[in-house]
């Protein structure tokens, strides 16, 4: 399978993933959410390990790599979360959506050749993505301040790229498999130690458990699709790709839920895709 693909498939899980929020953020707050869907997460990936994984011990640059993607995957999730709880989508979606744009530099950064068409593919998909979120958003609520929620954005978009690039290349030296596990485990470890500073309760709820325990098992597999890209050639186009998952999930809620979709959105989805066909060619 290409990082292109494996791409794709994070970007399908992340946006079912994401329409699931829509149910579970109205009753159970975002630590404990993040807290059990990393959770479930860490169960499912603990029995790839043992099935697949590589028994032999992980080098020091191997280690310290998962253990820096697991924190940097924390501090995205947190951001993001908190920047669409203070809103609007219009705002937010587009500069989490940038995250590509930093994949892309950090690729050529370690050598790897990007040619302009390949950026242009790349700027696609995040206007591509940019237009379909801004225009799900036609609410006239009002908002807090736009500074601290353009920070958090910012902060997500650095983190989802950093913690992609740490996790792909602690998968060029290391077990695919076990890379992600630390990484998650480290997330689990540092939410549990801001639940516990913070004194948040981290008990979704009984009714809560099996959508979360559904998108743990989704969250797993989209993370493990974009670190196992870190064998393959243009290991950063897994990250481009998964970018679209805000995307898919407006066009899951349209296909699920039945909501309206414009034709601008129509053509962001046209867009968005134009650009990740180039990058498959």
């Amino acid at each position: 399978m290409s990082a292109l693909a494996l791409g794709l498939l994070a970007a399908l899980c992340w946006g079912i993933h994401d329409l699931s929020v829509r149910y579970i953020s109205q009753s159970v707050s975002v630590v404990a959410s993040l807290m059990f869907v990393l959770l479930f997460g860490a169960i499912l990936q603990i029995g790839m390990v043992a099935a697949w994984g590589d028994i032999n011990p992980m080098s020091g640059n191997a280690m310290a790599y998962a253990i820096a993607a697991g924190f940097f995957y924390l501090l995205a999730g947190l951001s993001m979360y908190e920047a669409f709880h203070r809103g609007p989508v219009r705002l937010v979606a587009p500069l989490v959506a940038s995250y590509p744009v930093l994949s892309v530099t950090v690729a050529i950064w370690r050598g790897s050749t990007v040619s302009a068409w390949h950026w242009l593919a790349v700027i696609a998909i995040g206007l591509g993505v940019s237009i379909v979120a801004a225009r799900s958003d036609k609410t006239e609520t009002t908002y807090p301040a736009r500074g601290p929620t353009i920070v958090l954005s910012l902060l997500a978009a650095t983190g989802f790229a950093a913690a992609f690039a740490l996790g792909q290349y602690a998968a060029e030296i290391s077990d695919e498999y076990t890379v992600s596990l630390i990484g998650r485990l480290t997330a689990i470890l540092v939410l549990a130690a801001i639940a516990f500073a913070s004194r948040k309760s981290i008990w979704p709820g009984t009714k809560a458990l099996p959508l979360l325990c559904l998108m743990g098992l989704l969250d797993a597999v989209a993370i493990l699709s974009v670190v196992a890209a870190g064998r393959l050639p243009n290991a950063q186009y897994a990250s481009v790709a998964a970018s679209v998952f805000g995307l898919l999930t407006v066009v899951l809620a349209w296909a699920i839920l039945k909501e309206r979709m414009s034709p601008s959105q129509w053509l962001g989805c046209v867009v968005a895709f134009a650009g990740i066909g180039y990058l498959a060619l």
